[in-house]
This record gives C-alpha cells, sequence and structure tokens, in this order.
C-alpha cells in the first residue's frame, strides 16, 4: 500500500507554504507525484494506474488532504471529476487511447462544465458543438470559466448543447453531450490563472474553445448524454472530498491540541478550561462523523452499489462544514498565534472556503438531498393517492396507511428498529435512530400530502429535512462504526462509543426540532417573515433603515 511513501512524501518533499506563496504546485513536488503514481490511483493496472478500490483511494486522499488541500485539487480535479468520465463511460478504444498517458501525468485532464451563465444549473449551458458539412466532426464553441487545472490540461471532458433528434416527435432540440477534447486538436486555449482567496497552488483558469473540430469518437457517453455523464462523474467523485476533508481535520486538531496541552493561562493547561474541552470534544466528534462517512461510502462503492448520490452529497456538505468549524475553533484555541500566516492555519482556513461551493454548493445539495428523498416517498404515496379517489375498493391500502398514523399518534413507532444491529451497549442510540428515521418518513408523508408538486418551491422546509437526513446519516455511520470497534475489542472502542452516544443524543433533538419546524406555524410565520424582509432589502438595493444617527 502506498500509505507510507505518500505520507512521508507529504512530510519531507511537499512545502504547502511555498506552494500557496508561487501560486503553483512546485515543479519538484508535480515531478514526484508523478513518479508515486499519484497521477493515476484508479486507473487499471492494465492502463499502467494503480489499480486502487474506493477505499484506497480515500485513503491516499485523506493523507494529501491533511497536508495540502492545493495539492489535493489539482490531483482530484485530474482524476476525480477531469478524466473520470473516460473510467465511467469511454469505451475500450477510448480508455486504451488516454488512460496510460493520463495514468502516467504526461499528461493533466480537467472537468469543464461551469460557465458564466451556469453554475449550480448545468443544464443551462450554452456552449454548442455541431456536425461539420462532411459529417466527420463536431465543431466546438464557447467558454468554460473556473476550471480547476484549465490552464495546464491536455485533456478536456467538455460538455456542450447539441442538436438531438427526440425519438418520439423526430424534432431536433438541444442536449448535452459530453467530449474528449484535446489540446493538440487547437484553437483550445486557456486564459491566466484566476486570483484566488485559498487553493492558491491550483490552477484556475477559463477555457475558450473556438471552431474546434472533434472527432466523433470522441463523444463521451453517447450523443445528448451528457448531462447523465455529468452527474455521475460528480456523484462518484465527492466520496473522495469527505476523506480527504477528514485529513485536515486530523492536522488542525493536532495543532489545537498540541497546543492546549503546552499553554498555562491563569495557572491551569488550556486543556484543563470546560471552553476548550467542548471545543475539543466537538471536533473530535465532528471527525469521526465525517471520516465513518467518508469509508462507509467508499464501502458501499467496493460492494457494488450504485446508489449513493444521496449519501455522497451528503458526506460533501457535512465534511466542508465540519471542517470549517474545526479549523475556525483550531485558530480560536491557538488565539493571536493561529492569526499569524507562520502557524499554518490561515492558509487551511483560506483552501477550506471553496468547499462548500464547488462540485455542488451545499445550498443546492440540500435541495437535492431533500427532494430525492421526498422523490422516493413520493413514488409509494402514488398508491394512496388512488386509493383516496376510491376508498371502498381500496380499503386495505387506506387501513394500512391509518394505522401507521395512529400508531404514531400515540408514541408507537411501525418502523424497524436498529437495536438488533448494532453492539448492545449502543441499543439507547441505534432506538433513537430508528425514531429518527420513522418520524423523518412520516413527516416526509405529512408534507406530500400537504404541498404535493409545488413542495419544490418550500425551501424554507426543504433545508430543515435534508438538515434532518444528514444527521440521520451521521448518526447511522458512528453507530456502524462504533458497533464495529466495540465487537472487535478495538483499544479505541469505548472512547468511539462516547462518542457515538454523545452525538446521537444531540443529533436525535436536532432531528427532532428540524422536523417540527418543517410544520410548525410558527415557523411557517418566521419563514414568510424571513422572504419578506429578503425581498424587502433586495427592492431597495441594500438596507432599508436608516443610520442610527441619521447621516
Amino acid at each position: 500500500m502506498l500509505v507510507d511513501p505518500t505520507a512521508k512524501f507529504f512530510e519531507e518533499v511537499n512545502d504547502p507554504a511555498k506552494n500557496d506563496a508561487i501560486e503553483k504546485v512546485e515543479d519538484g513536488t508535480m515531478k514526484g507525484l508523478k513518479e508515486l503514481g499519484a497521477f493515476g490511483l484508479q486507473v487499471p493496472v492494465d492502463y499502467g494506474g494503480m489499480g486502487l478500490n474506493n477505499t484506497q483511494y480515500a485513503r491516499l486522499v485523506e493523507i494529501v488532504g491533511m497536508h495540502d488541500l492545493g495539492v489535493g485539487i489539482t490531483l482530484g480535479a485530474h482524476q476525480s471529476i477531469g478524466f473520470k468520465g473516460i473510467l465511467l463511460f469511454g469505451n475500450p478504444e477510448q480508455k486504451a487511447k488516454y488512460l496510460p498517458s493520463l495514468a502516467s501525468g504526461e499528461r493533466v485532464a480537467c472537468f469543464c462544465l461551469t460557465e458564466s451563465s451556469s453554475g449550480s444549473d448545468a443544464s443551462s449551458i450554452r456552449t454548442r458543438a455541431v456536425l461539420s458539412d462532411d459529417g466527420k466532426h463536431y465543431i466546438l464553441n464557447g467558454t468554460k470559466i473556473w476550471i480547476s487545472n484549465g490552464g495546464i490540461s491536455d485533456i478536456f471532458t467538455v460538455f456542450a448543447q447539441t442538436p438531438v433528434k427526440d425519438p418520439k416527435s423526430g424534432e431536433m432540440k438541444d442536449k448535452v453531450t459530453a467530449f474528449i477534447v484535446e489540446k493538440e486538436f487547437g484553437t483550445v486555449t486557456g486564459g491566466q490563472p484566476e486570483k484566488k482567496m485559498g487553493i492558491k497552488a491550483s490552477n484556475t483558469a477559463e477555457v475558450h474553445f473556438e471552431d474546434v473540430k472533434i472527432p466523433l469518437e470522441n463523444v463521451l457517453g453517447g450523443e445528448g448524454g451528457g448531462f447523465k455523464v455529468a452527474m455521475n462523474i460528480l456523484n462518484n467523485g465527492r466520496f473522495g472530498m469527505a476523506a480527504a476533508l477528514a485529513g485536515t481535520m486530523r492536522g488542525v486538531i493536532h495543532k489545537a491540541i498540541e497546543h492546549a496541552t503546552a499553554r498555562t493561562q491563569f495557572g491551569k493547561k488550556l486543556e484543563s478550561f470546560g471552553a476548550i474541552q467542548e471545543k475539543i470534544a466537538r471536533m473530535a466528534m465532528k471527525h469521526y462523523v465525517t471520516e465513518s462517512m467518508a469509508y462507509m461510502i467508499s464501502a458501499n462503492m467496493d460492494q457494488g452499489s450504485k446508489e449513493f448520490q444521496i449519501e455522497a452529497a451528503i458526506s460533501k456538505i457535512y465534511g466542508s462544514e465540519a471542517a470549517w468549524f474545526c479549523c475556525d475553533e483550531a485558530i480560536q484555541i491557538l488565539g493571536g498565534m493561529g492569526y499569524m500566516r507562520e502557524c499554518g492555519l490561515e492558509r487551511v482556513m483560506r483552501d477550506l472556503r471553496i468547499f462548500r461551493i464547488f462540485e455542488g454548493t451545499n445550498d443546492i445539495l440540500r435541495l437535492f438531498i431533500a427532494l430525492t428523498g421526498i422523490q422516493y416517498a413520493g413514488s409509494s404515496m402514488k398508491e394512496l393517492q388512488k386509493a383516496m379517489k376510491n376508498p371502498v375498493g381500496n380499503a386495505g391500502i387506506l387501513f394500512d396507511f391509518a394505522g401507521k398514523r395512529a400508531k404514531r399518534a400515540v408514541g408507537m413507532s411501525s418502523g424497524p428498529s436498529l437495536t438488533e444491529h448494532v453492539h448492545s451497549s449502543l441499543a439507547t442510540s441505534a432506538d433513537q435512530t430508528s425514531k429518527s428515521i420513522y418520524e423523518f418518513g412520516a413527516t416526509v408523508e405529512d408534507i406530500l400530502m400537504k404541498h404535493g408538486k409545488k413542495i419544490v418551491d418550500e425551501q424554507f422546509v426543504l433545508n430543515r429535512l435534508a438538515e434532518s437526513a444528514i444527521e440521520i446519516y451521521a448518526m447511522v455511520s458512528v453507530l456502524s462504526r462504533a458497533s464495529r470497534s466495540l465487537t472487535a475489542g478495538h483499544s479505541s472502542a469505548q472512547h468511539e462509543a462516547l462518542m457515538c452516544t454523545t452525538y446521537c443524543d444531540e443529533a436525535f433533538h436536532k432531528v427532532k426540532i428540524c422536523l417540527e419546524e418543517t410544520q410548525s406555524g410558527r415557523n411557517l410565520k418566521i419563514y414568510s417573515n424571513l422572504s419578506q424582509i429578503s425581498q424587502d432589502v433586495i427592492q431597495c438595493g441594500g438596507l432599508m433603515q436608516q443610520h442610527p444617527l441619521g447621516f
């Protein structure tokens, strides 16, 4: 395994402060990473890669995340999304042609989706590709912005609108198609590197395509299948983000503990103060959750699971926000020293800010989580809606639904319990998780009955549903991991159990509050007020109230 040599490389060779200062990955570091095999971690051995599975990949990404997120973005933009489409959707000829040089690092890849007019709305891209008059090429025109590795790439996975014949109507309609584009095709140019808040070592640039001729065989995933390709790439790549951020958290927590155990104030070590203890404990629990999520998802992927998009989105949201929390608290514990550049935490904080934005903003992903969960629930609700139109002929369905609601009304859960699947000492936490799952499902039922298809416009409600789903998945993740540690008799088992039960107890109450806030009249009024306040400020073009001094 590459764990030890990778850790040694980042401890002895890579210089994150220098990379940040020169705003690129230092040439010697890039050369060393290629020699280490870091540019083709998941490329099959037959194509010159390391052939790692998802769990092995996550373990190495965690090491990178602990030391240098700028380097992590360079590597991730290359393989986690850059040429991931070739791995997932490429035909044998495409894989044989491109993967060997990409795995060696001879050529660098990037993922070209974002445009000035389309950020989170990927289907609204304007870059176009049309067939040439002789039918031998696609002619590509357009500009992509904020592309990681955009200025240093040789291979581009590009998404463009293409006219496609609708099989039903026969009409030509625009659909997104994915293409493998080589810089050697000509008239592919990269802009100057963007000046960014953080991850300065990674190259971020515009990429311009002007009458680029793309061979027909470079269509990726079929004509009109680009949206599916893009979403699968992003869903597949998100799990690695949680692993990287778990590594970042491990690093900043170490700095905080090192300081808290050495620093004396008021005659006591910082570690002895309750305020500091709470910070460290919450940092440790958030790390435990993030790491547990990352490796639960990677294990499921390695076991052949194809449905992990919600879990990956949850891990991206939770990990990015938990890492920000941990870094912020670490700086607070270190005080003035944490604010100094020499400490290194200010660089980590700048680097972390982008993780709540790219590869799906956390705001959009929260809506995705809630709406996808509702979609699953909605399919089972269709039977009920049909039954209500003919209550006499569908009494069985109605009585079953009424029975579930009656049990819920008297505090009885008709859902399965997780207690039989975990270590006996975690039974209370398992029961809390089971109740949270059941109440989540019941709340979704109620919301669907109330709003129907209009639920897509109720973002205040959807955000609370998403928050509940995130916390429930966190509970499940730590229950699974702590239970395994207890069963195996690991030396840290009791500590893990303590973190698990503490986290689950708080999460249980947080979920309860979030679910109540989706329907309570008080909160619905608050949401209406918040909407009105926002509209007032927007219409005014800024804050409405006069300055308290009157001038």
